[in-house]
């Protein structure tokens, strides 16, 4: 049993690492979908969400529209505490299911569970062992815009207001650097899965 943390910053390639892993063997929760979750009508932070931020941030179906809402967020530091203190400990508490389900039916399973801010919310320290995920920065604005359509001042935007890479380094136990070719990448996080692999034996 292998609680494992996957982190890294803006287009950093934390789920291409997240998803070869789970080719690997690993059992991958990825927190952003669980994020997504709780926040469907029928989630568990939906009507808190809406009670504080209001039904302007509602699509006509009854939704939450996360885009306005981000918007709503972005630029404000303690809206963006509130939002946080709200979704997190649902997220957390859904990804304590699913490690528990995981570990009941395979009790050597390698558990990862991918999160753009767990070192920023202390959660890092709920895991055995933390991969940070590092590319160039001129890197994560390209993948970035190319992936979200973002202007090149919205990513820079974005990644101004994150944790940087060099500082997110200092709580790794382990680094794989995505700047190079995916092959590259592969071969680092096989390295990584070996070594989690040997913790266990």
């Amino acid at each position: 049993m292998l609680k494992v943390g996957l982190t890294g910053g803006l287009a950093s390639g934390k789920s291409f690492v997240g998803a070869a892993l789970e080719d690997l063997g690993c059992k991958l929760i990825e927190a952003d979908l669980l994020g997504h979750e709780v926040l469907l009508p029928d989630g568990a932070a939906y009507a808190s969400v809406v009670r504080e931020f209001g039904r302007g941030i509602l699509n006509p179906d009854g939704t939450i529209d996360r885009k306005r809402l981000a918007l709503d967020v972005f630029a404000d530091k303690e809206r963006l505490r509130l939002l946080n203190s709200l979704v997190h400990p649902e997220v957390h508490k859904r990804t304590d299911e699913l490690m528990a389900e995981y570990f009941a039916a395979d009790p050597d399973a390698i558990v990862v569970v991918e999160a753009a801010i767990h070192i920023e919310t202390g959660g890092y320290k709920r895991f055995d062992k933390l991969i940070v995920v590092v590319c160039e920065a001129e890197l994560q604005i390209e993948r970035a815009m190319k992936r979200d359509g973002s202007t090149r001042a919205q990513a820079m935007a974005r990644l101004a207001s994150q944790m940087p890479l060099a500082e997110k380094r200092k709580y790794a136990d382990y680094v794989i650097d995505t700047s190079g070719a995916k092959e590259e990448t592969l071969r680092q996080t096989r390295d990584v899965y070996d070594s989690l692999r040997s913790l266990k034996l």
